[in-house]
């Protein structure tokens, strides 16, 4: 890493505080990155490589204003917004002025409408895949995004990878919150929740009142987790509607997920412990585990010792032993009960 990425990365880690509100968070991450690109306004979603582009586990935002946001993670706009982002993940630079409901080159009329002028977007990318998305706007009449700012945030990219994943993997694996049954959303057409019951309200309410997520941001979040769940239902090719929310400042990972009840546009959003299958590759993203200790870990989890993954990988057993020290480097972890206790639990 060069010295610049170097400083710039330490002050991203400086910005991410766990347990500081969202708002507070989006607000530090703007003054460090405003150096570098001036902008008005920053919203960063983080997002799981091994889940694909797609509704967001994790988010900050600064200077957008709920009415904006709300109309940023509408159902409409997420049914546009998804497939360009995947599209600009595969470019080779993967930064764009965004043109979101632009039509035959009139103004981007949603943001004209909130006083704001353009919005530059990179998608953060590096060789496991997409980490997330972090978008800049500036002020209605400022001067317009130019190659050079395109040019330098790219750059920020790698640094925010970095600082983010650091700032997820920070705190302990194994979960401190047990206990707690699943709970359930139904979502309607239209996007609204139309029920819920008592055990979601217990999953829901404590993060929400400890990240002070607005209320803008949860509804949206939940109609676009709806969204999807239709998308897939319609073409099982699509991303399968689920997010895995870190346990920064919470306690313990949490997989939330989203199924069609019927034909009448109703969707289930089931909210529980992220453990087993539901956890592990998002894990093996964040805690940065190849392949070949994935294997391993899936190995751990069907109960097998040293020598049995040695004879079920066709590996030596100090080859399956150097293997489990770097998993438990990696994840913080003391050893095999703890690893198994912090995917299981």
């Amino acid at each position: 890493m060069r010295a610049a990425e170097g400083r710039l990365y330490r002050d991203l880690c400086a910005a991410l505080v766990p347990g500081a509100r969202l708002e507070e968070t989006g607000a530090a991450l703007s003054r460090v990155i405003a150096p570098v690109v001036a902008h008005d306004g920053l919203r960063y979603a983080a997002m799981n490589p091994s889940l694909g582009v797609g509704v967001t586990a994790m988010a900050f935002w600064h200077g957008y204003g709920p009415d904006l946001g709300r109309e940023v993670l509408s159902v409409d706009s997420v049914g546009m917004e998804l497939p360009a982002l995947a599209a600009l993940a595969r470019q080779p630079v993967p930064v764009a002025v965004a043109d979101r409901m632009r039509r035959a080159g009139a103004p981007d009329r949603l943001l004209a409408e909130y006083g704001m002028g353009e919005e530059l977007r990179l998608v953060l990318r590096d060789a496991r895949g997409v980490w997330g998305l972090l978008c800049l706007t500036r002020a209605a009449g400022a001067r317009p995004f130019d190659a050079g700012d395109r040019h330098r945030i790219a750059e920020v990219g790698p640094p925010l990878i970095a600082a983010v994943r650091g700032y997820v993997i920070a705190w302990p694996v194994v979960p401190s919150a047990r206990g707690l049954p699943p709970g359930m959303l139904v979502v309607g057409p239209d996007g609204k929740v139309k029920s819920r019951t008592a055990q979601a309200r217990r999953w829901l309410d404590p993060m929400v009142e400890q990240l002070a997520i607005p209320d803008w941001l949860v509804e949206s979040t939940v109609a676009a987790l709806a969204f999807e769940a239709r998308e897939h239902d319609r073409n099982p090719r699509a991303r399968y509607p689920r997010v895995c929310v870190p346990s920064v400042g919470y306690g313990g990972w949490t997989a939330i997920e989203a199924q069609p009840l019927g034909d009448d546009g109703d969707v289930a959003i089931v909210i529980q412990h992220a453990t087993g299958t539901l956890l592990l590759p998002t894990f093996c993203d964040w805690h940065q585990i190849t392949a070949r200790e994935r294997q391993i870990m899936h190995c751990l989890q069907d109960g097998s010792a040293p020598k049995q993954i040695a004879r079920r990988l066709d590996l030596s057993v100090h080859t399956v032993n150097e293997h489990l020290k770097a998993i438990f480097r990696k994840t913080g972890t003391c050893g095999r009960h703890d690893l198994i206790a912090a995917i299981s639990a």
